[in-house]
């Protein structure tokens, strides 16, 4: 073997450069909004490790140079977002939303005369929550014939989006799922060596799964919608891209229409046409 191969052989595993954990930084920050500080380093040569295989690199620099030097961004770029995406996600997770929507935000939805109801999952990871989602609207209907209703759940992952729009779960993940909403809607697995259930093809058919970057200077989505839930996506982001975003969710809801953030998020600051109408809801005006 050649020394210079053997050099570059003995670099697999290696750390990332200071100079090219500056550029990867830049470019995540710049393509996801996501930010990468320094204290991220180790998490992100980590996550990293799995592509060099893929990609043929032998050390982290070395898959650097592949994305920006040796023109293998473009067919890279979605895998790598997946590595540095967190994806954290539960069944009623953060159930005062919910509650608010069953009592509160559908109610007065309908009685606007609307029959056709919209929501969209701005940040949908592996399916809970527009599953969460589309069984309450299921409620709704079957108590209110005349409405019927869509998702569209987004998310930059493809990973997650593949294992969304399967519906296949684990049974420990749908725990959180009330008793009387898991008969109606999630069937469990004749073989019982598969530990999985999944969601009923009625309701997945409900729910339009779709890769959607919110750092997109406009948001292409189709007609605006009547709910948008986008939570614990925000905390990502700083001041800046936080008001980008939430700017353009307001302008894809309607009015009258409900936006729901995470609990430990806030638009404190940021010039938007909503009020406060419960903790983390709001209604454009």
């Amino acid at each position: 073997m050649r020394m210079g191969a053997l050099a570059r052989v003995e670099t697999f595993g290696d750390g990332l450069s200071a100079r090219n954990f500056e550029i990867l930084a830049k470019f995540i920050y710049d393509y996801s909004g996501i930010k990468m500080p320094p204290t991220k380093r180790t998490m992100l040569e980590g996550r990293l490790r799995k592509r060099l295989r893929y990609t043929g690199a032998v050390s982290l620099d070395d898959y650097c140079d592949f994305l920006f030097k040796r023109g293998g961004l473009d067919s890279e770029v979605i895998f790598l977002i997946d590595c540095v995406t967190t994806n954290k996600t539960d069944f009623f997770r953060e159930p005062n939303h919910f509650d608010f929507m069953v009592r509160k935000a559908l109610p007065d939805i309908a009685a606007d005369g609307v029959r056709n109801i919209r929501v969209w999952s701005s940040a949908c990871s592996t399916g809970a929550e527009p599953y969460t989602i589309a069984m309450l609207l299921a409620e709704f209907a079957r108590a209110n014939q005349a409405i019927d209703y869509r998702i569209l759940a987004t998310d930059l992952s493809t990973d997650v989006l593949k294992k969304a729009h399967s519906g296949l779960y684990a049974p420990e993940l749908l725990q959180p799922v009330p008793a009387d909403l898991m008969r109606r809607y999630v069937m469990r697995s004749i073989d019982p060596k598969r530990h999985e259930m999944r969601i009923v093809p009625s309701l997945r058919a409900k729910v339009a799964f779709a890769r959607f970057n919110l750092m997109d200077e406009t948001y292409s989505v189709g007609d605006a919608f009547h709910i948008i839930f986008c939570r614990n996506v925000l905390i990502y982001f700083d001041k800046q891209t936080q008001t980008h975003v939430l700017q353009e969710l307001c302008k894809n809801l309607l009015p009258g229409g409900f936006l729901m953030i995470g609990h430990s998020e806030s638009i404190a600051g940021i010039d938007l046409p909503v009020r406060q109408v419960a903790n983390t809801v709001f209604q454009k005006q």
